[in-house]
């Protein structure tokens, strides 16, 4: 159960997932392709009664006009993570769940690329040095070539 704030208070939304397969064609060919609506059952049993918005597929690449953020403004990534996850353990097919982790995996937070240091096996963010074959921390490179480079 949520409860988003809006002009006339706060409103009571027992929001969940419903999912719509389609198939679309491009230029390999016709591929099957999911969307996520996010109903409030509070509101009717059926859709599209029951419709408050769809769920976006890519968070954060300055797409702020979609009606599911305006909805639930900075708290949007924490809702889609707990409507998809809730989603996830109701579903029995083996496609939409597929669908679902994906789109889980796309609103973690990335971490940056880390390599070993050939030198002293320490793993550390990589600078673009392209003179280098091997790969060196910050400490083995200032050991190795001090000011070289």
């Amino acid at each position: 159960m949520f409860f988003v704030s809006s002009a006339q208070g706060l409103i009571n939304l027992d929001m969940r997932l419903q999912v719509f397969e389609y198939y679309a064609d491009d230029n390999i060919g016709t591929r099957k392709n999911f969307r996520f609506a996010v109903v409030n059952s509070s509101k009717s049993k059926s859709y599209p009664q029951n419709f408050v918005c769809m769920l976006p597929s890519q968070f954060g690449k300055g797409k702020t006009d979609s009606a599911f953020l305006k909805l639930f403004g900075d708290k949007s990534s924490e809702q889609a993570k707990s409507l998809l996850k809730a989603a996830w353990e109701e579903e029995d097919d083996s496609d939409v769940k597929a669908e679902i982790e994906r789109r889980l995996k796309l609103l973690e937070p990335k971490g940056g690329n880390q390599i070993k240091c050939s030198r002293c096996g320490k793993l550390f963010q990589p600078k673009r040095i392209r003179k280098f074959k091997s790969n060196f921390c910050e400490e083995c490179m200032k050991k190795r070539f001090g000011s070289q480079e």
